[in-house]
């Protein structure tokens, strides 16, 4: 007997036993549902029977058998209204388990359940639904099998990568038949937040409406993506849209997972609580620090992988020079509470962050991860690694907390056929295509190739995934080699940044020559580069197309 879990009222199994009633009692179970059809196979009981040791046991016990492959509408129905009056947890089984997990599936589409959510508790039982998606999304029932839109080219997401990629099409071949897939009115200059919550921007200079700045010529599905049929190339959009593609790209950044820290998102933007990766949360921020004379000031880093991993101690520099500056940092105590091991991935910056640390006098707390707070009590508790592996939790009060959420690939990523075993967009790490489904290409923060996750990575990345699309169109020559290139310019102090540019491997990739900006050391003239330049060329350049600099290198 092998009982799979899919939500607190069901569990599936393959074919049971009368013989199991007994166990099955004893495991919580109070309802018991047959989905296989009496005489399937020569080996297996009789409903008669299941239901006889049933009724011994204390248990109630429904027939509702399904030929295999032929999960009716009317079936989800009555699967659905049999879990609504049985009394619960229900177990439901059939020859392997699968039927029954269908059932439940599309009772759940029914219902209106998000079909991630579905996938992800169909999944971790050990059942693939992607078979039924298009009815799972379309409220349990057969939808028709047409298309609502065709396109040549499909992009999902419309940020960064998104539109930069379309952008390089365009300005490769300028006939293509491009669509955009995002709900999103509005479009952030994410690396622009950080500069936010140490005071230097204004937040609105970081936003723009999405319409003006989808390519000319490109269609905008303004709309969520609920699930993949790549074997279809077909698309799943919410409310049961379909979208069909000749080649699609998969670019729809990372889910920044709040919920994940107990207690976080109630307290968020009030109780001294904070965080520089939300638009509406960065000037509270500034907020804080310029409020902040004394006391207890933590900053924290998640595991990795998150967006731009510089990010967390960006926030700690900016507010402690401010503190600096107006002469109140020998009352104010900092923290920096990191997950990792290591202050940043690439040693040769190290040397020039540590000496910023113990400028600020910051504390370095390794091994930390944040794992629950309690905003009103300003108390915040993490979850400490030892050195043999063992964990225990810490407590620590605060005045101020910079928190930085745990981060993932999107609900519909992680369980698509697309996902690898962590839940990335799985793709070459050189061609960044898809491994599995040669059609599909990927590139941003959802993909898996082991570099570091910023903008800058990702204006390296649309001119490859754009000439290598085009080349499989037989309209390019040769294959473009991305070489996992990303940048992340460390804000150290207000006036001086440390240029960390680097790929694959943790090796240097400067852009410029040493002697005008030696990266590993704080220098005056990257900041003027983040501060002036690096906004224009995001908007004016990067995403109309127009490559400075992020040309790539051809092979063949």
């Amino acid at each position: 007997m092998e009982l799979r879990k899919i939500s607190p009222r069901i569990a599936v199994s393959p074919q049971i036993a009368a013989i199991d009633m007994v166990a099955i009692k004893a495991a919580g179970f109070r309802s018991v549902i047959c989905n296989r059809p009496d005489g399937e196979g020569t080996d297996q009981p009789t409903f008669a029977e299941i239901e006889a040791a049933a009724e011994s046991a204390g248990l109630e016990a429904r027939y509702i058998p399904i030929v295999s492959g032929k999960v009716s509408d009317e079936d989800a129905a009555l699967f659905d209204a049999a879990l609504s009056e049985l009394p619960g947890p229900v177990l439901a089984y059939c020859r392997t388990g699968t039927r029954s997990t269908t059932l439940w599936a599309l009772a759940e589409g029914a219902r209106g359940t998000a079909i991630p959510e579905i996938l992800k508790s169909t999944k971790s039982a050990g059942y693939d639904m992607s078979g039924v998606v298009r009815r799972i999304a379309n409220g349990g029932k057969t939808p028709t099998d047409t298309a609502d839109a065709n396109h040549d080219i499909v992009i999902i997401g419309g940020g960064a990568a998104g539109i930069s990629v379309a952008a390089s099409l365009l300005a490769r071949a300028g006939d293509l038949d491009i669509a955009i897939i995002d709900p999103q009115d509005v479009h952030y200059y994410q690396p622009g937040w950080t500069m936010v919550g140490g005071g230097v921007f204004a937040p609105d200079v970081t936003a723009r409406t999405m319409a003006s700045l989808i390519p000319r010529g490109v269609a905008w599905i303004k709309a969520a993506v609920a699930a993949f049929e790549p074997d279809k190339n077909a698309l799943i959009l919410d409310g049961c849209r379909v979208v069909r593609y000749n080649r699609l790209i998969v670019a729809p950044g990372l889910k920044l997972d709040w919920d994940a820290v107990e207690g976080l998102p109630e307290t968020l933007g009030r109780n001294g609580v904070t965080s520089n990766y939300r638009y509406d949360l960065a000037p509270y921020t500034w907020e804080l620090v310029k409020g902040l004379k004394r006391g207890k000031a933590i900053f924290t880093q998640p595991p990795m992988p998150i967006k731009c991993a510089g990010a967390p101690q960006k926030a700690l520099y900016l507010s402690a020079d401010h503190w600096y500056r107006t002469g109140v940092l020998k009352d104010i105590d900092i923290e920096f509470c990191n997950a990792g091991g290591v202050l940043f991935g690439v040693k040769d910056y190290v040397p020039a962050l540590e000496g910023y640390i113990e400028k600020y006098n910051a504390k370095l707390s390794f091994t930390h991860n944040l794992a629950r707070i309690d905003g009103p009590a300003r108390t915040a508790w993490f979850e400490r690694t030892m050195t043999d592996g063992t964990k225990e939790t810490v407590e620590k009060t605060f005045d101020m907390i910079h928190v930085v959420p745990p981060q993932t690939a999107p609900d519909f990523i992680r369980v698509s056929p697309l996902a690898d075993q962590a839940g990335w967009v799985d793709v070459d790490q050189t061609t960044l295509r898809h491994k599995t489904y040669e059609n599909i290409w990927s590139l941003g923060d959802v993909m898996n190739a082991p570099n570091a996750k910023t903008a800058a990575a990702a204006r390296k990345q649309a001119p490859v995934v754009a000439n290598n699309l085009l080349a499989d169109m037989g309209r390019a020559r040769g294959i473009a080699h991305y070489d996992g290139y990303g940048s992340c310019p460390l804000t150290v102090e207000r006036g001086k940044i440390v240029l960390a540019e680097f790929g694959y491997g943790g090796k240097l990739l400067p852009s410029f020559p040493g002697f005008l900006i030696d990266g590993t050391k704080p220098s005056r003239l990257s900041w003027l580069l983040k501060e002036r330049l690096l906004p224009p060329v995001y908007w004016k350049a990067m995403l109309r197309g127009k490559e400075w600099m992020a040309k790539p290198e051809i092979i063949g």
